[in-house]
């Protein structure tokens, strides 16, 4: 069969990320990032073949910065005409009630996306920019758009609706969303596979800077952390997590803080960094280490979240099979998945000391032979899930 490929384009308010994706063997051919869009000094990183280009200038525009990708495929490889691009990918966060899995972009999802920009402002308006370019400069190929809310768009009702008033909630579209939905899709399937089971109770935990839970039975979702927006939830890099929401009006009675000010702290100022001073986990062991207390409790902070939601989805689900981690933190913190998986020693969890300080970068069990719940560390691929979930629409 010739060989196919979908270029997968994820567009921020000032970077562009992309990977140009063979979705059916699941290789990635070529990767990049577009860096400080918009700023005086902006960078581009290519990297194709173990061989990688750095450019150092100016990126005016999403446009620019898509042009110079564009042109590094053709001057470093590999050839988009080459390599059969058959779709452009684009991750989207905010799909509503109006997306429940992957849209071949038109003139009318550009308008419904647009209308969903309130209910993701600091994610859907460089999602748009980001397609208008690429529609612009690969006209010849369909452009897909893939939402991190897809996969919670069936929750049961009583996880997504808010206890708020039913008229307001519904005239505002207020309810839980979710997002990393594409990230939490992919990696359950995976562990189903892995484990030969498609009935699994699961708890995924997508541990990055941004940071998620999900309960996922029998492939369906019936809870998640993020909610209106991927604010709610766990203690992450910048962001509260869970926060009593009188909190705004204090700060704002008390405090003279703005609205925008306070979106800003709660989004950017906070989590680990508010906490710690400090984003960086690698940075924060370091000072634990080195017997700093904030930064002790900045950390059974952020693992007290955690073990609250994984009991709070064990009864939910009535039972947990499989407890599994991803994304930066979730992949590579062994010692963060030694302590929580600690903290869960009442669900009979024992985890395989050995194979949980491994390094790999392949999915695995890392859980010990008699422990009743199965943890395991699957390496998640947001790019790949959207080629895939890209394809289906051709």
């Amino acid at each position: 069969m010739t060989q196919r490929t979908v270029l997968v384009i994820n567009s921020g308010s000032s970077s562009i990320k992309y990977q140009l994706v063979d979705p059916d063997s699941g290789s990635s051919l070529a990767s990049g990032l577009v860096e400080r869009i918009g700023e005086e000094a902006g960078a581009i990183v290519h990297k194709v073949a173990g061989q990688r280009t750095e450019l150092d200038q100016p990126v005016p525009d999403h446009g620019t910065g898509l042009a110079e990708v564009l042109r590094l495929f053709e001057d470093k490889g590999p050839s988009l005409a080459e390599a059969h691009v058959v779709a452009v990918g684009h991750r989207v966060v905010q799909g509503g009630r109006h997306f429940s899995g992957p849209a071949l972009i038109d003139d009318e999802v550009v308008t419904l996306i647009t209308e969903l920009v309130p209910l993701g402002p600091l994610h859907n308006p460089a999602h748009l920019k980001g397609i208008e370019v690429a529609r612009r400069l690969l006209a010849d190929v369909p452009h897909v758009a893939v939402f991190d809310t897809a996969f919670f768009q069936d929750l049961p009702e009583e996880a997504a609706r808010y206890a708020l008033d039913r008229e307001v909630a519904d005239r505002y579209s207020i309810r839980r969303y979710g997002a990393h939905g594409t990230s939490h899709q992919y990696v359950s399937e995976q562990v189903s596979r892995l484990l030969g089971r498609e009935d699994l109770r699961q708890v995924v935990l997508h541990l990055g800077n941004g940071a998620s839970a999900s309960a996922v039975v029998a492939g369906h979702a019936v809870e998640t952390s993020m909610g209106l927006t991927p604010l709610e939830g766990l203690v992450m890099g910048g962001r509260t997590g869970d926060i009593d929401p009188a909190a705004v009006f204090h700060l704002a009675r008390v405090a003279g803080m703005t609205v925008d000010e306070i979106d800003n702290l709660f989004n950017r100022g906070s989590g680990m960094k508010g906490l710690a001073g400090d984003n960086d986990m690698r940075e924060v062991w370091r000072r634990v280490d080195d017997g700093e207390q904030e930064a002790r409790d900045a950390m059974d902070i952020y693992l007290h979240r955690l073990t609250k939601y994984v009991g709070a989805y064990t009864a939910v689900m009535g039972g947990l099979d499989a407890l599994t981690f991803t994304a930066g933190i979730g992949e590579n913190d062994a010692r963060l998945r030694r302590e929580l998986c600690g903290r869960l020693g009442f669900l009979g969890i024992r985890l395989d000391d050995t194979l949980n300080e491994t390094r790999s970068s392949q999915a695995r069990v890392v859980s010990a032979p008699q422990s009743p719940v199965t943890v395991l560390v699957v390496p998640t691929n947001e790019e790949l899930a959207i080629a895939r979930q890209a394809l289906t629409l051709l």
